[in-house]
């Protein structure tokens, strides 16, 4: 085998698969986008007059009569919800709607089949089995949901509106306040929620707003009276997990519509949410069956903010940061001036001057909270005429926990003398970081490449191969904030070199008081 064949058979088997899925997701896109400017052009150009203009839009009038959506008020008593007649006083004592308590409103998307998805009636249960003293309503809008894309987003407006009568009427009749009623709105649903928020009369606005995944397409670009933004609520946050771009549009929208903007593993796609068997659904359901391969990213917003709900000691912490590049590095995890924030309903409702977007890492499956640390490390690269590209991976003792063999991913070839900073998440809770292992992940590719060195370039004096050099490693844990330094073990030997473990510690400045606390950790 020729060293070029062993280094590609040496690549990362994570670094592959985040590849494939790339791949497989921007294949997904571009199906997507079929399906839509298909159905938009079976409908002629109702696509270009899809959503107009908020001035072009009259308010309905305020009757059950005329209302295309069911508001259900979820009781236990019944699966369905108890329903909630418009302007019928008689129905809100009916269903035991409380006006002295807070108001969640879940509102679904696009419709395929004419149903309510699954994940409602979870988000349901979450929602009053950790806040019971809460009053939960869906609003029910799947007749005119269950319309080709083009049709349902041009629906929003009207729903919107409707759901902004019903919460003046609240008002009027029972005096319930407007500031006590927080939109939850997914896909379509985000815009339907920004609608309501903008359509409701008078100064005061609605308490909260959250999009989760807010629908891209006919909404990407648009101003922020057509679409979900800011100012349609009092505070307004957003969950971005599916903005893989083609040709300028994407399922869920990319650009910022709230305060806080949240973009897990960088919005683009989620991890476990692998698509394989695309070609299996479109052959069962025809070309309706891409919805079916989508509902993993798409719906992961959901699944995100349900997690948060159930998982009050796991809560997923954010980082405000210019881009998943610049986040990819550790270089963003900081909490300094309101930087960071906790993803979901307990987020920290704060108003900004200016947007925030907010960056983190998940896990494939609930609880999704990963554990965010930045590691510095200070290269010298004694060969100084060859850039150096290697894999190396750390495993950490903490005062709770151990983690093993986690990879380094390199963004760039190691030269000259030269400090690199590198993203590191863990799935557990290790306590406080007490030991790190580094290593050199050697192949028989390095040896040969180190063998070919040796005979161009004379070694230095003592015979000592020239390799690395690694006297301090710097972290930062984003979750506590604290800030560590590491020093080599051996300190009359700090050269790194392929397929050798060097074993860092705390600095000698506070490495006794460390030791005493990890021993009594662990006992």
């Amino acid at each position: 085998m020729s060293l070029w064949q062993q280094k590609i058979s040496s690549e990362s088997l994570s670094v592959r698969v985040e590849r494939e899925e790339m791949r497989s997701f921007r294949f997904l896109s571009l199906l997507l986008l079929f399906f839509i400017f298909t159905q938009a052009n079976t409908h002629g150009g109702k696509k270009k007059e899809a959503l107009g203009s908020q001035h072009q839009h009259i308010r309905i009038k305020k009757n059950q009569h005329s209302s295309a959506t069911k508001f259900r008020l979820y009781t236990n008593t019944t699966e369905e919800g108890c329903l909630i007649l418009f302007d019928q006083l008689e129905t809100l004592d009916k269903c035991s709607f409380n006006a002295s308590l807070p108001l969640v409103m879940i509102v679904h998307g696009w419709s395929v089949d004419g149903m309510l998805e699954g994940w409602i009636w979870k988000m349901v249960a979450a929602l009053k089995s950790q806040h019971k003293q809460t009053n939960v309503i869906i609003a029910d809008w799947l007749t005119l949901a269950h319309q080709h894309y083009p049709i349902a987003a041009q629906n929003t407006r009207n729903i919107g509106q409707e759901i902004a009568g019903f919460l003046e009427w609240l008002e009027e009749s029972v005096q319930f306040s407007r500031s006590n009623v927080h939109l939850i709105g997914y896909s379509l649903g985000a815009h339907v929620s920004g609608f309501a928020g903008s359509y409701i009369s008078g100064t005061n606005k609605i308490g909260r707003i959250t999009g989760l995944d807010p629908a891209g397409p006919l909404f990407e670009g648009m101003s922020p009276t057509d679409r979900l933004s800011p100012d349609d609520a009092n505070f307004v946050d957003a969950i971005h997990t599916f903005t893989q771009q083609h040709m300028g549009l994407s399922v869920g929208i990319k650009q910022p519509v709230a305060h806080f903007d949240f973009y897990p593993n960088g919005g683009t796609f989620q991890p476990g949410c692998h698509i394989m068997h695309v070609y299996n659904h479109i052959a069962q359901y025809g070309i309706t069956g891409i919805t079916q391969t989508v509902k993993c990213a798409h719906e992961r917003s959901v699944h995100l903010f349900i997690d948060s709900l159930l998982h009050d000691d796991k809560q997923s912490m954010a980082y405000w940061c210019n881009d998943i590049q610049t986040f990819d590095k550790g270089m963003c995890l900081s909490c300094r001036k309101n930087r960071c924030n906790t993803l979901g309903y307990n987020i920290r409702k704060e108003r900004l001057q200016r947007n925030r977007r907010l960056f983190l890492k998940t896990r494939a499956h609930a609880p999704f909270k990963v554990y965010h640390y930045q590691f510095k490390i200070h290269f010298i690269n004694e060969i100084q005429e060859k850039q150096v590209e290697p894999t190396f991976t750390v495993s950490l003792t903490g005062t709770k926990e151990d983690a093993e063999n986690l990879p380094i991913t390199l963004v760039e070839g190691i030269t000259g003398n030269k400090t690199y900073s590198f993203l590191i998440t863990l799935d557990i809770d290790i306590g406080e970081l007490m030991m790190i292992k580094f290593k050199w992940e050697g192949t028989a590719v390095w040896e040969n490449i180190w063998d070919t060195v040796q005979t161009i370039i004379p070694w230095t004096k003592g015979n000592r191969r020239p390799g690395l050099i690694v006297k301090t490693i710097r972290v930062k844990a984003g979750e506590t904030q604290q800030k560590m330094t590491f020093c080599s073990q051996s300190v009359d030997n700090v050269h790194l070199h392929p397929a050798q473990e060097k074993t860092f510690v705390r600095c000698a400045n506070s490495s006794r008081r460390l030791k005493r606390k990890f021993r009594l950790a662990r006992t």
